[in-house]
């Protein structure tokens, strides 16, 4: 059986959805890869969370060339649009495409801002009305989500499973498994970002548009395993295509099978996985802390005893 690579595509913004998405199923199809597009849902206030400087920022790409300058207007000088209502041709596009949908958040930039301090009941709230939308949307339930920013508090985790979701991508890590939060197990399968995205590897050692997915290949040559790789709309949908098609076209020389993240799910028994704790921390590229799959739970005690 091949080894699997799962595309995890966020489509934080209005541009994003409308000129980013199109560009990367076509590019995608050409190359005969699955992938999962995970959409915002709620209004682009994109501006709003470039102001204010949000956790998670990658240090090394401009906020002009990431988002464009009609975005970072969004929700500060022009009113924040509804990318659910614009968009929502586009991503019944996708999915007529062949490609798994799924959310990414309602309000990019407050889940940016607030997520890892506000209360349960905002929690839960925002991922309720991105669940709500989803199925307004497409008529049926979404199968996963993945946080903004990797951002998440413990009623966010929850509410992947209260939701229903097949898998939820919330973190940074090493391998597919189930989440324990202070203790409390949440039965719905983390599927981690397990390599580095190009934001945060463009300009570090040199590197640029032209050979930064070097040592991605390399990444995924070593390390042989499954794996998740994370990317943007706004960034491999535009400017960064033909780093893009260099990747695909080298994962598949690899011997990689380019998949969804449910095809990535279906190979996985949740009652073997292993139970990792959810922490913050930091990673080279990337301000401020977001959420890392932790060490084996209870591996301490296991250990001693």
């Amino acid at each position: 059986m091949n080894l699997k690579l799962a595309l995890k595509i966020n489509v934080a913004t209005l541009r994003g959805a409308l000129r980013g998405v199109p560009v990367m199923i076509e590019r995608l199809r050409r190359h005969g890869a699955g992938a999962s597009f995970l959409f915002s849902l709620g209004p682009d206030r994109t501006g709003r969370a470039w102001r204010s400087g949000f956790a998670g920022k990658p240090r090394q790409v401009s906020a002009f060339s990431h988002y464009g300058i009609s975005a970072l207007l969004y929700g500060t000088l022009l009113p924040p649009p509804d990318i659910g209502r614009r968009a929502a041709e586009v991503m019944r596009a996708t999915r007529d495409a062949g490609f798994e949908t799924a959310i990414h958040c309602w309000d990019y930039a407050a889940w940016l801002g607030n997520a890892e301090n506000l209360d349960a009941v905002w929690a839960e709230t925002e991922m309720r009305r991105a669940h709500e939308r989803y199925r307004e949307i497409f008529g049926v339930a979404a199968p996963g989500c993945g946080a903004a920013g990797w951002q998440l508090n413990a009623q966010a985790l929850r509410m992947t499973q209260r939701l229903g979701y097949r898998w939820a991508s919330d973190c940074r890590g090493r391998h597919p498994f189930m989440p324990v939060w202070h203790a409390e197990v949440v039965h719905c399968p983390q599927l981690p970002t397990t390599l580095p995205t190009l934001d945060e590897l463009l300009g570090t050692d040199e590197l640029t548009a032209a050979n930064v997915h070097l040592p991605l290949l390399r990444q995924t040559a070593e390390q042989r395993q499954d794996h998740v790789f994370t990317l943007h709309a706004e960034l491999e949908g535009l400017r960064l295509g033909d780093t893009l098609e260099r990747l695909l076209a080298g994962w598949r020389e690899q011997g990689y099978e380019l998949v969804s993240l449910t095809q990535l799910r279906d190979t996985l028994d949740p009652d073997r996985l292993p139970r990792h704790e959810m922490i913050r921390g930091e990673i080279p590229g990337r301000s401020g802390t977001l959420m890392l799959q932790g060490e084996e739970f209870l591996s301490t005690w296991q250990e001693a005893a």
